[in-house]
């Protein structure tokens, strides 16, 4: 686990500030965008005729930087509101409670986005889809530009990969419109996002797992998981604890939106009159990747939240440092 606290000078406005986060240690992030185009306009070479000789070439020079890149937003004391408006030299970064040298730091408003965007679609949200279908069609519009990228995926009793990437809202809207409740059906979808075979109930877990490492990994800039769903996992074969490794190691931050058609658990009854137990569930696997758990209620509509999370999303900071321990043996470090 990463703990990662951020300081800020006594004379300062607002208060000290801290944030969940981990990082593996397997490999170290790859080089963060600024510094790769920084070392790439200084020396990539001009295209040359095929007939030049290899008397007449440069010689190529190739820089290898090791950093560990954080994203991350910072909120007031209080959790309610967001602070934007801090330095470099407001923060300090420890790893393992060694000081390291802050190599970049930006307000990250600009770098590309690529939001997964999951919804859960078992019987027990089957009153609450056609919400989703408009306010999450809306925080596309609003939220996805040309150069950011979106996919959906629907869960159920299997995951189902409705748009992969593209940044058309238009497709986003389709896919969306194609939304219905999946229950209690077994096999393997078709699609890039399979599962295991005859999975039951609601597949939470296989799809953050899912939509992480056959999606997420191996992607640049930033990377969101929006999940939309009352918590309660029935069926997956991948645990809470491999869901949560798998968007950690694709640097991915998970968004929880816990929302309960509490009508639905009374209907049927079970002692679930108050419905949805999986609040904790989705907070612990927010908060161990730096997201948070957003909850939908009668004074808090779905809107709100996605205007919540749009705000979140376009206020994030970047920082990047070089590790003073350059050992990749696999293993979590405290930052």
């Amino acid at each position: 686990r990463i703990a990662f606290l951020m300081e800020r000078s006594a004379d300062l406005a607002h208060p000290l500030l801290s944030i969940v986060l981990k990082r593996n240690f397997s490999r170290l992030a790859r080089p963060a965008l600024l510094a790769s185009l920084m070392f790439s306009a200084g020396f990539a070479q001009e295209p040359r005729p095929a007939a030049q000789t290899s008397q007449t070439e440069e010689p190529v020079i190739k820089v290898q930087i090791d950093l560990v890149n954080i994203l991350f937003t910072v909120h007031n004391k209080k959790g309610n509101g967001l602070i934007g408006d801090l330095k470099k030299d407001d923060f300090t970064v420890f790893e393992d409670g060694k000081q390291q040298e802050i190599k970049y730091f930006t307000r990250e408003n600009d770098l590309p986005l690529t939001l997964g965007l999951l919804i859960d679609v078992s019987r027990s949200q089957e009153n609450l889809i056609g919400i989703e279908q408009n306010a999450a069609s809306q925080f596309f519009e609003e939220v996805i530009r040309p150069k950011d990228l979106a996919f959906v995926i629907s869960f159920g009793a299997d995951a189902e990969l409705l748009q992969d990437y593209t940044s058309s809202h238009k497709l986003l809207q389709k896919a969306l419109h194609g939304l219905q409740v999946n229950s209690d059906v077994g096999g393997i979808m078709p699609g890039p996002v399979p599962t295991a075979s005859n999975p039951r109930g609601t597949i939470l877990y296989d799809a953050v797992y899912l939509a992480a490492d056959q999606q997420l990994h191996g992607q640049v800039g930033r990377k969101v998981l929006v999940l939309i769903t009352d918590g309660d996992d029935q069926g997956s074969r991948y645990r809470i604890e491999q869901a949560i490794e798998a968007a950690q190691r694709a640097d991915a931050i998970i968004y929880s939106i816990y929302y309960v058609d509490h009508g639905f658990y009374m209907r049927n009854g079970g002692g679930f009159s108050f419905g949805g137990g999986g609040e904790g569930y989705l907070k612990r696997m927010s908060e161990e990747t730096g997201g948070r758990v957003f909850k939908v209620d009668s004074k808090h509509t779905l809107h709100d939240v996605f205007t919540e999370l749009q705000e979140e999303v376009r206020s994030q900071y970047a920082l990047a440092y070089a590790p003073s321990n350059p050992a990749k043996d696999g293993t979590f470090r405290h930052i």
